[in-house]
């Protein structure tokens, strides 16, 4: 079953499983939760699911492979973007992508059933946006499934959450962030020590849940260096107890390289929920690594 390859979010996916079986789906949904609890990953293995020609998500038929590998016609995802003509300006949710998201829903489902729309980081609607959200989220043409990715309830306006059946991500196990954090930090170093070649050897046998680890453990390690980079206590790390290696580290990035590293690492666990190659996907996302590390 699609939502099968979501791990230690047990309450999140009986909910959604008694929604599916009980034919009781509603038609907006806010997954909340922290980042790297498995909000997207859910969100896609949902949508899979009501894309399903069985209705459960089976992983066999037309409109699951659609589906996973991203390409199904009643699926789209909106993410926050740069602004045209300045891609290094700050990415958001704005007015135009709502408007097309109105369009798209406005047409008849290309394969019957659902039309899901995924509003990822949808705390970054800007502008006018939210109002027209809201206006959209009011009356939603039939048929059709939104699901917001948000960090907490508060990130949008009342109006918006309370069209929602809120589901909640807990925060993955702290000490197992930690031990995906120091290996992803072990991989960096390793990066300048032995170049693409002796990283390269530690991900010779990697298996799906080894690359989404690494992925994750990339992520948090990300966001680590930004919180140091910007001077944050360390009682915000994911590992407080390694806030002098990751001083020394943020030290040698920039926040543009960051940010940079934390979409690459969006794009494999994309990647990986359509069943690409483990391996391959963590071999791309390194050499990112390898070329921002050096």
């Amino acid at each position: 079953m699609a939502l099968d390859v979501v791990r230690d979010q047990p309450r999140a996916v009986a909910l959604l499983r008694r929604a599916l079986e009980g034919g009781r789906v509603a038609h907006a949904y806010a997954f909340v939760g922290p980042a790297g609890s498995g909000r997207m990953t859910t969100a896609r293995a949902f949508a899979q699911a009501l894309l399903c020609e069985t209705g459960r998500g089976c992983g066999r038929c037309r409109g699951c492979a659609l589906a996973a590998g991203g390409q199904h016609p009643d699926l789209h995802v909106i993410a926050p973007t740069p602004p045209e003509g300045n891609p290094r300006a700050a990415r958001a949710i704005r007015i135009g992508a709502i408007r097309e998201l109105e369009r798209q829903a406005s047409l008849r489902p290309a394969r019957g059933g659902h039309r899901v729309f995924i509003v990822d980081e949808a705390d970054r609607m800007t502008g006018e946006a939210p109002q027209a959200f809201l206006k959209f989220l009011e009356e939603p043409p039939p048929g059709t499934v939104i699901v917001l990715v948000l960090p907490g309830v508060r990130a949008v306006p009342a109006t918006v959450i309370s069209r929602c059946q809120v589901v909640r991500f807990q925060a993955r196990d702290a000490g197992r962030a930690a031990a995906v954090v120091g290996e992803a930090l072990a991989l960096v170093q390793a990066a300048r020590a032995d170049g693409a070649p002796g990283l390269f050897r530690r991900t010779e046998r990697i298996d799906r849940d080894k690359a989404e680890a690494l992925i994750d453990g990339a992520w948090l390690l990300c966001r680590d260096l930004l919180l140091a980079r910007a001077g944050a206590p360390p009682a915000l790390l994911t590992d407080p107890d390694r806030v002098a290696d990751l001083t020394a580290e943020a030290a040698r990035w920039t926040d543009e390289a960051l940010v940079e590293v934390i979409e690459a690492c969006r794009s494999a666990r994309e990647t990986l929920i359509n069943n690409v190659t483990p391996r391959l996907t963590v071999e791309t996302l390194l050499e990112r690594l390898l070329v921002r590390a050096a």
